[in-house]
């Protein structure tokens, strides 16, 4: 697969990212009428009107608004430390491992781009992710066991892979989309839980209605955090991939490198899949085993052997 330019998946993430921004809170809205347009309709009080749905919906809009605000806020400025929670990843120290910072500093001044963060993931297996926003978060993570059982070609090969990722706006994409399906999420469950135990003095058959309700919003905010998570192409590797060997005039080095990784990638700490989409490959390999069958479907990166292939004859 051809790189087709820097500047040309830039704009494209950039895109995505705008896309992304203006999608998520339109979907959010539309799932909130639907509440109420289905709520109105098992209601034995009285028979609602579409003005009562609309009137309804309007009044919960700034709530809303504001509850979401809030949380992409939060979520915008705390997104390292949650990421580094979720991956037990931490800061490496310059003196602890110089051979990683000189590799990483010498693919920034080639590639012309600020030197990221450098973390550390303390697992003897072998894999590697970028995350940040901005210049400020961004951060290369490698685990133990890739430090130390790459060489320096394959470890140099694999680390400008990330920070390719860096370059495209890849990481800010993923992250974004990460933290609005952590909204769809937690609301899902939200109502589903309200429903379920806040029924309270109403009749039965309201009640039952509530909660037909509340599996149908929690199936579709399911089904919508599913679409947004792999929404994302999973081309974006296939670049990353490309982009490093263009970077490291050696694609053979990362070759290598991913077949060594595609032994054992998997990292005890990851337990979130979104998070498990930033890596180089899947960390979660024991979760991909046990659904095969439909892991080529919803499979969060390309077959690594097509990777490798692909690497080979570039």
């Amino acid at each position: 697969m051809k790189y087709f330019g820097l500047q040309s998946q830039i704009w494209k993430n950039n895109a995505n990212t705008v896309l992304i921004l203006i999608m998520f809170p339109v979907v959010f809205f539309g799932l909130t009428w639907l509440f109420f347009f289905f709520s109105s309709m098992g209601s034995a009080e009285r028979q609602m009107t579409l003005y009562d749905v609309n009137y309804s919906f309007l009044r919960t809009i700034p709530w809303i608004s504001i509850g979401v605000l809030l949380w992409f806020t939060i979520a915008f400025f705390t997104h390292a430390t949650m990421i580094n929670g979720a991956t037990s990843s931490k800061p490496l120290e310059r003196k602890q491992n110089k051979r990683v910072y000189n590799l990483t500093e010498n693919l920034c001044i080639t590639a012309g781009i600020t030197m990221p963060k450098v973390n550390i993931i303390e697992d003897d297996s072998l894999n590697a992710f970028a995350s940040g926003i901005n210049s400020k978060t961004y951060a290369v993570s490698l685990s133990r066991g890739i430090i130390d059982k790459l060489n320096d070609e394959e470890l140099e090969a694999v680390i400008a892979h990330e920070l390719t990722h860096i370059r495209n706006r890849d990481v800010r994409l993923l992250i974004i989309s990460i933290v609005f399906v952590g909204i769809f999420a937690f609301v899902s469950e939200a109502i589903f839980r309200s429903m379920v135990y806040g029924r309270g003095g109403r009749g039965k058959k309201e009640g039952g209605a509530g909660i037909i309700i509340a599996l149908v919003l929690a199936l579709v905010g399911y089904l919508i955090a599913t679409l947004f998570r792999f929404a994302l192409s999973r081309k974006r590797e296939y670049l990353a991939d490309a982009g490093a060997a263009e970077l490291t005039r050696r694609p053979l080095a990362l070759a290598s490198a991913l077949r060594k990784v595609s032994a054992d990638p998997t990292i005890e700490a990851v337990k979130r899949k979104d998070v498990a989409q930033m890596f180089i490959e899947n960390p979660q390999l024991k979760d991909k085993k046990a659904s095969f069958s439909l892991g080529s479907l919803f499979a969060t990166h390309p077959p690594i052997a097509k990777r490798i292939s692909i690497l080979e004859q570039f």
